[in-house]
């Protein structure tokens, strides 16, 4: 599993949305994603969590993604995270 294909995922799935992934052992399978989606507006961060695992479902139904790092930002708190 690549960064990348992570990356498509949740492109596809939070349409709008900003993703970084990054591969944390460089075996494909341990990742840190960070996603910025208005998508996440009002709600909270178990929510947001929610939305992105079932984005990936598939990938971890099927052990494609064993360890999974979750830093999920509406725009508002990215720009403002930025800005520091």
């Amino acid at each position: 599993m690549s960064p990348n294909e992570v990356k498509t995922t949740l492109e596809k799935a939070l349409s709008g949305s900003t993703v970084q992934v990054k591969d944390l052992t460089g075996g494909g399978d341990h990742f840190q994603v960070v996603v910025v989606s208005a998508a996440f507006e009002g709600k909270g961060l178990i929510d947001r969590h929610q939305l992105v695992y079932a984005a990936l479902r598939e990938l971890l139904g099927n052990d494609l993604i064993h360890a999974l790092s979750l830093k999920t930002y509406t725009p508002d708190q990215w720009k403002q995270m930025k800005s520091k």
